[in-house]
């Protein structure tokens, strides 16, 4: 049956990651399997729409059976007095597709572990999968805006969580930690935030329901010193939006470079959100250099989440480990391929 796929490309790099990542697709699954459906949000959709997402645009992805996205943003739309901003779209478009857990696995690539930063022998063997809450908190709490009080301007963000948010993303860590080492480490601020107070409380009554997982609970600041000195202490990180946010990106240099983590946008169906977790990179876009990696292996996370594709995803996936084990790398792995160059590695590692 064919499945619909909704592209939305994006700005900056956007456009060309997707481009090699629909190659792959194709490639693992055919070239009729799939009907795809281009659309534009962000940056291009102002300038083409007037709005960073526009209601056809957010209909055809709630109607998709999937939806893959590049990136969204740059120096063009950045001023911080613009009414429209390219990432509202994005914060839009998760809002109306309702997926509230964002899936971020961040793994260390044996090849790859002189790539990072951090030594090697402390990236050696990373393995984890940050959970984070997507709809909630600061970035949709109300009240939020500028305001002129007593002749003073003020800027105000609101952070509020329902208990309910909270379960259903604590529940789906323990499903995910099931399937994994039985390990869930809840991050919150719970010694300063009334918010994050709730978040620990609701996460002890829901571990009810899952006997054999083990819960810790651990600050915000703590958990973000612990990903750098002990990477491999984690095995399922479950926080909320802000948070997951942060630590996520932080999260990525594990892996030698941003340009390698995929992630997963899910709701209560299979309609789910896929995009690498970089931004657009505006400073190389156009320049053919960027790293796919992260936009096909979110395209194999969509094949596992969205289309139970399982034998494919894991096909793209040995696909890209094998490229990489053989010597594969773009500039930001320290290697010379162009973002076609590499795809083409991973299609003949297929």
């Amino acid at each position: 049956m064919t499945k619909n796929i909704v592209l939305l490309p994006g700005d900056g790099i956007g456009p060309e990651v997707l481009n090699e990542a629909v190659k792959v697709l194709k490639s693992v699954v055919g070239e009729n399997t799939f009907n795809f459906e281009d659309h534009l949000l962000g940056g291009c959709s102002i300038d083409a729409h007037g709005t960073a997402l526009t209601d056809e645009t957010l209909k055809a992805c709630q109607m998709a059976d999937a939806v893959m996205l590049g990136a969204v943003g740059g120096p063009k739309w950045d001023d911080p007095a613009a009414k429209i901003r390219p990432e509202q779209g994005l914060l839009g478009l998760r809002k109306g597709m309702a997926v509230f857990a964002n899936l971020r696995p961040v793994k260390v690539h044996l090849d790859l572990a002189d790539a990072s930063p951090l030594k090697a022998e402390i990236v050696r063997d990373v393995d984890m999968i940050v959970v984070r809450e997507l709809t909630g908190g600061l970035y949709f709490g109300t009240p939020k805006g500028r305001f002129m009080e007593d002749g003073k301007e003020k800027g105000v963000d609101t952070l509020v969580y329902y208990d309910y948010e909270v379960e259903r993303i604590v529940r789906l860590a323990c499903k995910l930690a099931e399937d994994r080492k039985g390990k869930v480490t809840s991050v919150d601020k719970a010694n300063v935030l009334e918010s994050s107070r709730l978040w620990r409380s609701v996460c002890v009554n829901t571990l009810a329901d899952f006997p054999n997982i083990e819960l810790e609970h651990m600050l915000v600041d703590a958990a973000s010193m612990r990903l750098i000195s002990n990477p491999r202490h984690f095995d399922v990180m479950v926080t909320e939006n802000m948070f997951g946010d942060i630590l996520t990106d932080e999260a990525s240099v594990l892996a030698g470079s941003m340009g390698m983590l995929p992630s997963a946008s899910l709701g209560e169906g299979k309609n789910g959100l896929y995009e690498p977790i970089h931004g657009s990179a505006p400073d190389i876009a156009g320049k053919g250099i960027a790293n796919p990696v992260g936009m096909i292996l979110s395209t194999a996370m969509m094949l596992r989440y969205s289309l139970d594709m399982e034998k494919e995803a894991l096909m793209i996936e040995a696909a890209v480990e094998k490229a990489i084990h053989e010597g594969a790398r773009t500039a930001d792995l320290g290697g010379t391929l162009s973002t076609t160059q590499m795809t083409e590695r991973i299609l003949s590692a297929l």
